[in-house]
């Protein structure tokens, strides 16, 4: 007689296991233009224009930042633009940034770095604002393939690294917005004019990637956005009629400029508008600030 003993053996996958943490869904890239949940703690972060230490120290400042690396946890940071120019660590600069927004999501928050006037200058081939450094920084760039011979052989790294469509950097900022609304809260460099509310935010942003790809034009409207200082001209009064009828039109209660250099971080039009280039980059000088929002509450980080 043949017995056959059969072991009783729980199936696998009814043991017993500690609970693995649910996998994080992967970046969004580029950034949604709108975004409706508020985070309960957002940090607005001005111009740093090449120079990674002055960044550091805002970022810790902030408290996210430790280490060369995120531990601000959930938390959200938009910086509005100009990370190129005027300093000699650009690519440390990018290199961080990027990082940073890889690290934030996984912890549950995020970082955001906007387009200003000097990345799309860059990407223009504009180098007006480059200095000897910041033509080092990138002259090991590979020029294959690219007709440079219009360029000093100095330039010809940085303009292989920011070629639309081309360029490794170029590519990079085509994957950044000119502007984002998180919550109530609009985010641009110079800020967002009525004209450029009423062309689309969503719009802008798709056409400013496309042209950075290669792949259109300039936009002229992208100009609205990145180079006007109607909101934070620091010898006129601020427009601001026109910035309540962008306001409108974006849904939202106030904006977050840089571009004009501030000597502390201040609010106008009634606190609808905040302006936080305090010319932090060793180019100016300027102090070490950050502008923190949770929910309807301001506060100047110094």
């Amino acid at each position: 007689m043949i017995v056959l003993l059969i072991a009783c053996v729980q199936p696998p996958e009814t043991l017993e296991t500690e609970d693995e943490p649910e996998p994080v869904a992967e970046r969004q890239v580029p950034p949604p233009t709108f975004v409706d949940e508020v985070p309960s703690r957002l940090v607005a972060l001005g111009d740093v224009h090449g120079d990674i230490r002055a960044a550091r120290s805002a970022l810790r400042l902030a408290g996210v930042l430790e280490g060369g690396h995120w531990v601000g946890g959930d938390a959200w940071v938009v910086q509005t633009g100009d990370q190129l120019d005027r300093g000699g660590d650009e690519e440390a600069i990018l290199e961080l940034f990027e990082r940073l927004a890889d690290e934030a999501h996984e912890a549950g928050g995020a970082f955001l770095s906007l387009l200003g006037n000097h990345e799309l200058l860059n990407v223009e081939l504009d180098f007006s604002y480059v200095t000897d450094e910041g033509f080092a920084d990138f002259a090991d760039t590979p020029t294959d393939g690219l007709d440079l011979d219009d360029f000093p052989a100095e330039q010809r790294g940085r303009a292989a690294a920011f070629w639309p469509g081309v360029g490794e950097w170029a590519l990079t900022l085509s994957e950044h917005n000119v502007a984002i609304r998180v919550g109530d809260t609009v985010f641009a460099h110079g800020g967002v004019t009525p004209g450029a509310a009423a062309y689309g935010l969503g719009r802008l942003n798709r056409d400013t990637r496309e042209w950075m790809r290669g792949l259109t034009a300039y936009p002229s409207e992208a100009d609205d956005v990145v180079w006007t200082r109607m909101y934070s001209d620091d010898e006129t009064e601020p427009d601001c009629a026109a910035l309540q009828e962008a306001l409108d039109v974006l849904g939202a209660a106030r904006m977050v400029v840089g571009h004009t250099v501030w000597d502390a971080i201040n609010p106008a039009c009634d606190g609808r508008v905040w302006r936080v280039d305090v010319g932090l980059a060793g180019f100016y000088g300027g102090p070490t600030m950050v502008l923190e929002l949770r929910g309807d509450e301001a506060t100047v980080l110094q």
